[in-house]
């Protein structure tokens, strides 16, 4: 069977009301091993309460989520965000963060899609430099590269794995065109 991806936007209210499923990513990606500030186990209240927190960005205007969805919305399989709130001395720069894809739903272009909507949703927001980081020689540096992000640089022991020990993280950054 042939599942397709659609990526979009959330509303505040959508943010809120798919607190779950996004909460379900997140501790796959955790328990997966994804280095994504949060440590194993990752209860589902914590969860929970990071994706409140991100909802009430949405919804202060500070944050867009956008989420891909299988099968005409019927499960959320990934999600990233653009961090519009920046300091007043960088109004034309965003962040990218979190970008997960659940383990199930990997290697099928989800997370190149998820960039493309995230690229083009900050070109709307006005944004001209995107910067991301992401664990040294993981699946997702290469994804970054492939898709045209440049190389920064690598911080030695930047974070922790979900189950303890350091590992580096890579520096990423992309000029992009305002719309």
């Amino acid at each position: 069977m042939t599942t397709s991806i659609t990526i979009r936007h959330l509303s505040p209210q959508e943010a809120r009301e798919q607190i779950g499923a996004l909460s379900a990513v997140l501790i796959d990606c955790v328990e997966g091993g994804a280095s994504v500030s949060f440590m194993s186990p990752l209860t589902r209240e914590r969860a929970d309460a990071f994706w409140r927190g991100v909802a009430e960005g949405v919804a202060a205007g500070e944050r867009i989520l956008l989420v891909a969805q299988e099968d005409a919305g019927e499960r959320i399989v990934g999600t990233v965000q653009v961090v519009l709130k920046q300091p007043e001395n960088q109004p034309h720069r965003a962040d990218i963060a979190k970008m997960l894809v659940h383990r199930a739903a990997r290697k099928r272009g989800i997370g190149a899609a998820l960039m493309r909507a995230a690229e083009d949703a900050a070109r709307a927001a006005g944004k001209t430099v995107l910067v991301l980081d992401t664990v040294t020689g993981g699946d997702a540096e290469r994804l970054y590269e492939r898709i045209g992000w440049s190389r920064s640089g690598v911080i030695p022991n930047y974070a922790l794995w979900p189950k303890g020990g350091f590992c580096d993280t890579t520096v990423f950054y992309k000029q992009i065109s305002a719309a």
